[in-house]
């Protein structure tokens, strides 16, 4: 027997979403101000959710004085994205409860370097991209939780005011690539194919441990495959953001096999002669532990 939700009588079962179904471009105007002093501040970030982009995560660890592994390891927890295990890192919480870990009483303890997601409240922006262009579009809307009182403020601006006022568009230019390669995996869905463990492996190095992927890009393999410029080399070695942005580049190649970087002519022999050594390597040590182990003692 159905029920009639428009009944005032009868309560909807149906849990509520806090966003406002309505598509927002850059020039459409919200009412919003989160202040110090109002009656809600710090509750949204009592009960936090938060996603990191490889921007936030350098911008947190550089804040802290850490590497990009440490900070992970420290302050971040792994997730899969999708269903074939694409890793993404939330935000790690104070031991036993939902609070950001950098919450203080006096407020964000890290506000100058905040992640995208705190910046963007109490907006969403999303990117999709329609089934007749290539290019995808970025759209926003408006949040509203219970608790939060910002709504109320008498305050209107545009939606690029607010982007400007919360100093996202830095974070959105340096995360745009990046985002280009989640949706493009999403909307390519099983004609891309499982990727391997090799190709998580890398994403993950790439997109959110940068001090690691400085090391790769250093390393002999990359400069027997990859056909850098020295003076851009140079630049990629000493510039963090010059190196993330390489990195959304370098996933493509691998990923869906853009070819924005050059390979130098020798770079599939180099690679097959790499990976033989590799394997008798492994197969020369599996061969010492198989003899240690015969010849130890019961």
């Amino acid at each position: 027997m159905s029920q009639d939700f428009n009944d005032p009588n009868i309560k909807d079962p149906r849990p509520s979403s806090p966003v406002v179904p309505v598509k927002l471009g850059l020039d459409d105007k919200i009412q919003f101000r989160c202040r110090k002093g109002i009656a809600c501040f710090n509750k949204c970030c009592e009960n936090i959710n938060i996603m990191l982009t490889p921007y936030d995560i350098l911008r947190l660890k550089n804040r802290l004085g850490v590497t990009s592994q440490e900070f992970l390891d420290k302050h971040a927890v792994v997730f899969e994205m999708d269903g074939h295990g694409i890793p993404g890192i939330r935000m790690k919480t104070k031991p036993g409860s939902a609070a950001c870990q950098f919450l203080t009483p006096e407020g964000c303890g890290v506000y100058e370097d905040r992640p995208t997601a705190c910046r963007y409240y109490a907006l969403g922006a999303t990117t999709m991209r329609s089934k007749d262009s290539s290019k995808p579009e970025d759209f926003y809307f408006v949040v509203k939780e219970e608790h939060c009182l910002g709504h109320d403020e008498p305050r209107t601006l545009t939606v690029r005011e607010y982007r400007q006022e919360q100093g996202v568009e830095q974070y959105d230019e340096l995360t745009r690539e990046w985002r280009d390669i989640i949706l493009k995996k999403r909307s390519s869905g099983p004609t891309v194919g499982a990727p391997s463990q090799r190709s998580l492996d890398l994403f993950y190095l790439a997109s959110y441990d940068l001090d690691n992927f400085r090391v790769f890009v250093a390393s002999p393999f990359f400069h027997d495959v990859y056909d850098i410029e020295p003076a851009y080399f140079q630049k990629l070695l000493s510039d963090e953001e010059e190196l993330l942005k390489f990195a959304s580049r370098y996933l493509k190649q691998v990923l869906f096999g853009e070819k924005t970087i050059p390979e130098k002519p020798d770079a599939v022999e180099k690679r097959i002669k790499r990976r033989e050594e590799i394997n008798a390597k492994q197969r020369e040590q599996m061969q010492q532990d198989m003899e240690k182990e015969m010849g130890s003692p019961e």
